[in-house]
């Protein structure tokens, strides 16, 4: 399962087929049956043949890892209040003002079971398995982006292609410094929790405010 030809295939697969078959017309439920066993089929091979701990909390770089948050942080608040402000003012903080619950609701659903899956299969596995391909770490964050990127497609949102684009390149840097997937998916869930604060989580597929 580590020969290069089943890898290529593998990604191809995972990484192409499978997200460019989401926007088509087909049933929710069969969408569903194929993420989960590809999900599945991810941690088995991690675990199984890759060896790797998932839940890797202990003795990890916590201060420079914070450090880094509190740099990026504030330009992810200054730049979507800005653009929330600008284009949508009805939308800017509207469910934690007028719906707490729904608010923490969309908190706990999208860090748990969209967030931890998605760092999961998109930088441990991803960098895993297919990082000795490139001998540019550029082009290899870059195919990381855009394979993320890919796997938003089903939005069929501009915004949302370009935002995922962004996010793949700043947490494909995090993975890469770090090596940790609790790092990675509490800075995901950090900067993706403030997109729905903020007021952009229905362009992001969670519910908001009616337009």
């Amino acid at each position: 399962m580590k020969d290069k030809r089943y890898r290529l295939t593998e990604f191809f697969l995972l990484f192409v087929v499978f997200p460019a078959t989401l926007p088509l017309d087909y049933a929710i439920w069969v969408k569903l049956i194929l993420g989960v066993i590809g999900f599945l089929y991810v941690v088995w091979v991690l675990v199984r043949v890759e060896k790797i701990e998932l839940f890797n909390s202990l003795k990890l770089p916590w201060r420079p890892f914070w450090k880094r948050i509190l740099v990026i942080f504030p330009v992810v608040v200054g730049l979507t209040t800005l653009y929330v402000w600008l284009f949508a003012p009805q939308h800017l903080f509207f469910v934690p003002l007028e719906n707490q619950l729904l608010f923490l609701f969309i908190l706990f659903v999208y860090s748990v079971f969209s967030v931890w899956p998605q760092e999961i299969l998109y930088r441990t596995f991803f960098f895993k398995r297919y990082g000795d391909f490139f001998q540019s770490t550029y082009l290899l964050i870059f195919v990381n982006a855009t394979v993320f990127c890919l796997a938003h497609l089903f939005f069929r949102n501009t915004l949302v292609l370009v935002l995922t684009f962004i996010g793949g390149i700043v947490f494909g840097l995090t993975y890469l410094k770090f090596k940790s997937t609790t790092l990675v998916t509490i800075e995901h869930a950090i900067y993706g929790n403030w997109l729905f604060t903020v007021g952009m989580g229905q362009m992001l597929g969670f519910p908001g405010i009616e337009n």
